[in-house]
């Protein structure tokens, strides 16, 4: 598998997580990912987060999140 397929396989695990963890529905989810532009976020820390499990890098999203003044209620 490409490294852009893997990419885009992350970004989907991770898109199904957060609607799970965060209890909001998957297009609430993307059109948030969008507009925090967490998507290119995750293809440029992709060499990190491939290695972490996808709890943490959820985390690390949240994070990145609240950086950007987006406060998410899990």
């Amino acid at each position: 598998m490409s490294k852009e397929a893997e990419t885009t396989f992350m970004q989907t695990r991770l898109i199904r997580l957060a609607s799970e963890e965060w209890h909001l529905p998957i297009e609430q989810i993307i059109i948030l990912f969008k507009k925090a532009d967490v998507l290119g976020y995750i293809e440029k820390g992709y060499g990190i987060f491939h290695c972490e499990g996808d709890e943490v890098v959820l985390k690390d999203i949240t994070d990145f999140l609240n950086r950007k003044g987006i406060k998410i209620n899990a």
